[in-house]
């Protein structure tokens, strides 16, 4: 079942494998939900490599990718004549299929007057081409997928009852990334030795302090999001391990200051003038949060009233010596003193 680069040790996932190894080699239909990005093709496709069809073809559709007055014709194909510009008959996806698997990749955007019909396949496993005039047999095994909840959609009348019921037959439900926090670092060697290989680069690993920040991080892309930061940190490193230094900022936002590698630490002093906008928020992330106001704020007197308070705690805390003060702050003592006078401190 593993033969798709499903990665993966913790227990949510090799339910996921254990469930999909029994489904495998039946030709029940198969609904598999998760969210986006949590591989739900990469399932669906081991279902078929796994399944007597392996032989045969194996035909995915994204549903929402297609436009909706083009979905029909892409699922069912046409007659030559059928309406202006068939030219000739076009075969759909459906019969593509036949003998094999199709994947119905997010079903639950697919539009009402289609899950009719598709309902029609699925009971009697027969399809009619747009402007054909006698029904096609087929034998398919259906894959649906979905990041929705198609238990909500149709109680906001968006989505079948009696679709839903004749596609969950063997239901799926795909971890989290955030929920496989056990094979976050599995994931990232496997995918730095991939890229590795693929972009022709020598990185040996990724530090400590790198994999903490990054199996704390909530992941909303999931496994995609993961695959497409290693592949980012692989490309543009300069050196020979994967350090906090290449990680994505969006990574960063919410990591206290003392996880980072020194070298990633913000050079306040030097960016004062040019941002202070970005000064006050690395500046706030080394002490505390304040929200934005619903009334707004002055965010340049903001900035000269932080700056002040700590320059004078600093002061106090060291009986006003200005050089151990400047060093308490991060700053040259001639950096320090400017500041002084700009404040009237």
């Amino acid at each position: 079942m593993n033969s798709y680069q499903i990665i993966g040790k913790c227990d949510a996932i090799q339910r996921v494998l254990d469930l999909a190894q029994k489904a495998a080699s039946s030709d029940s239909t198969v609904l598999i939900s998760g969210e986006s990005g949590t591989g739900k093709e990469l399932i669906a496709r081991a279902l078929h490599q796994n399944s007597p069809r392996a032989q045969n073809t194996f035909v995915p559709v994204n549903c929402a990718a297609i436009p909706h007055d083009l979905l029909e014709s892409e699922l069912f194909g046409y007659e030559k004549g059928a309406f202006t510009g068939a030219v000739h008959t076009k075969v759909g996806r459906l019969e593509m299929a036949n003998n094999g698997t199709i994947l119905l990749d997010e079903i639950g955007d697919m539009p009402p007057v289609l899950q009719v019909k598709l309902l029609r396949v699925l009971a009697e496993r027969e399809i009619d081409r747009i402007g054909g005039s006698r029904p096609i047999k087929i034998d398919i095994r259906v894959v649906a997928a979905t990041h929705h909840n198609l238990e909500e959609l149709i109680e906001k009348g968006r989505f079948r009852e009696d679709l839903f019921y004749r596609l969950n037959v063997i239901p799926i439900l795909m971890p989290a990334l955030r929920e496989r926090k056990p094979d976050i670092p599995i994931l990232i060697d496997y995918y730095i030795k991939h890229f590795n290989q693929a972009k022709n680069k020598s990185i040996k690993g990724i530090n400590d302090a790198a994999l903490e920040i990054l199996a704390d991080y909530k992941w909303p892309g999931n496994i995609r999001e993961l695959v497409n930061f290693v592949e980012r940190m692989v490309v543009l490193s300069s050196g020979s391990v994967l350090t906090t230094k290449d990680l994505p900022e969006k990574t960063l936002v919410d990591v206290p200051i003392e996880k980072l590698d020194r070298d990633t630490e913000p050079k306040l002093e030097a960016e004062i003038d040019e941002n202070p906008a970005e000064v006050l928020r690395q500046s706030l992330k080394k002490s505390f949060f304040i929200g934005l106001p619903e009334e707004g704020m002055n965010l340049k007197q903001a900035v000269e009233d932080f700056e002040r308070e700590m320059i004078m705690e600093a002061l106090e805390k060291t009986n006003s010596v200005k050089n151990k003060a400047a060093g308490l702050l991060g700053l040259n003592r001639t950096t320090l003193v400017e500041k002084m006078k700009k404040l009237n401190i």
